[in-house]
């Protein structure tokens, strides 16, 4: 499965079976997990064989059962799109191994003692991990390309591509509010849209995330 395979075939799923990942899965997760952090300079964990996390009322209120494991998106302070787009990486990963995942704000219990969350560092979300007893399901999309961007003249195919991909990411409660900009040929700029929730800047990492994979990195620079 390649990565825009990944991206179509990517549903946040809350329910998982207990059947524990694979060592040479495990190994890969990591691989990457190591590189977004020396890249992104983040702290971002792998929690495995942790279910405490996702047990009593507020994890089976978001509908989850069954989590056993997850990542922990620890970084520095204010880096939240950072941490979104180098999370979204590790969760296209996953579905390529055949794992399913699930961006988590609030239905779980902090397990401090199961990761590092250094001085003047946050844990503004964790990411459900194991294999689904689903695949979840699409959301429908009820606006078209062109309401989520600007562009200059005629909208080259690659930009579509981008955008197209980009309407796929997960963002919190669906609300995918974010605009994209073309200007002078191949350079594009995201910002983030007014939304209810302070998950604003996570998922507009997510989606530039997305939007790179589709677009292709060697057709544009980001403004």
């Amino acid at each position: 499965m390649t990565l825009q395979e990944a991206i179509i075939a990517r549903h946040s799923v809350r329910q998982y079976l207990e059947k524990p990942i694979e060592n040479e899965k495990i190994t890969q997760l990591q691989a990457l997990v190591d590189e977004c952090n020396r890249e992104g300079k983040l702290h971002i964990q792998l929690v495995t064989n942790e279910p405490n996390a996702f047990l009593g009322g507020i994890a089976k209120y978001g509908g989850f059962s069954g989590v056993g494991n997850y990542i922990a998106m620890v970084g520095p302070k204010g880096e939240d799109e950072k941490l979104g787009y180098y999370g979204e990486k590790i969760v296209l990963l996953a579905q390529t191994l055949g794992l399913n995942t699930c961006w988590v704000g609030l239905s779980y219990k902090k397990q401090p003692d199961k990761y590092q969350v250094l001085e003047g560092e946050a844990l503004p979300c964790v990411i459900s991990l194991g294999y689904g007893a689903n695949q979840g399901k699409a959301h429908p999309q009820k606006k078209g390309i062109e309401s989520y961007c600007k562009v200059e003249g005629a909208m080259p195919e690659w930009f579509r591509k981008g955008m197209e991909a980009a309407l796929l990411a997960p963002t919190a409660i669906n609300q995918q509010k974010f605009e994209f900009s073309l200007a002078n040929g191949n350079q594009v700029t995201a910002k983030t849209r007014f939304a209810l929730t302070p998950y604003a800047k996570l998922d507009l990492g997510i989606v530039k995330c997305h939007f790179e994979i589709g677009a292709g990195k060697e057709n544009f620079g980001w403004a």
